[in-house]
């Protein structure tokens, strides 16, 4: 995994670093800690990065305005903070986790083990998918998310006013957000099962899912029995 540490206290930062390397081991290619939020941001614009650990308070500058950029790309965010009350906030921006200070390193390890190891969130608070779109980054509501399908490392959403967005998070990382609001009906699609209108068993053995805006999707062979079961 190639990881970045943005914290502005030298000692805390180097907690976070040994613990997790105590925790990833030989798994972790990259582990680079930076203290301040423009270095911050340049790098995660110019360097490959699997997972950034963020402090929300950057020398009293406020981490959300990497946070929102932060989520917007390929990468997972977990934030670690002592502001507890931002973590519904944090949530709601799409972060992986967020580990409240003073942090044990059972904590950190289980953060980092829902990164390593794929696990979706348990109770998903997201409300928003950042998208980049041009100089800007533009917060995208679940609700006008109908569904997303996957673009190769990136992912393209489709919104309820018919327009699209390419989001830079593989169709699997916005998965581990979003469940279990969206259903995985396909190794390409995620789907909003509200937005289901009817599921179709075409010619051939083939499954389809018809959405309640006219369009249809496949479904997976070995997804029908479970998509059907969630939709009935």
């Amino acid at each position: 995994m190639r990881i970045l540490i943005v914290e502005d206290e030298a000692r805390i930062a180097k907690r976070i670093e040994r613990m997790t390397g105590d925790i990833l081991g030989n798994s972790i290619q990259l582990l680079t800690h930076i203290s301040t939020l423009p270095e911050a941001m340049e790098f995660t614009e110019n360097n490959t990065l699997d997972l950034v650990l963020l402090d929300l308070n950057l020398n009293g500058e406020d981490g959300f305005n990497l946070l929102t950029t932060a989520v917007s790309q390929s990468f997972h965010t977990i934030v670690i903070s002592a502001y507890k009350d931002q973590a519904l906030a944090a949530f709601e921006h799409g972060v992986l986790d967020f580990v409240p200070k003073p942090f044990n390193q059972e904590r950190l390890a289980q953060a980092l083990k829902r990164a390593q190891a794929k696990e979706k969130l348990e109770t998903p608070k997201v409300k928003f998918l950042a998208v980049k779109q041009r100089s800007r980054i533009q917060l995208i509501p679940i609700e006008e998310v109908i569904y997303i399908k996957g673009a190769g490392p990136y992912s393209e959403l489709f919104l309820t006013d018919g327009s699209k967005a390419l989001h830079d998070k593989s169709l699997e990382k916005l998965e581990q957000l979003l469940s279990p609001s969206f259903e995985r009906i396909h190794k390409s699609y995620l789907v909003k099962m509200t937005e289901v209108k009817e599921i179709l068993v075409a010619s051939g053995s083939k499954y389809q899912m018809e959405l309640k805006n006219g369009v249809t999707l496949p479904i997976g062979r070995t997804k029908y029995k479970e998509v059907k079961e969630r939709w009935l």
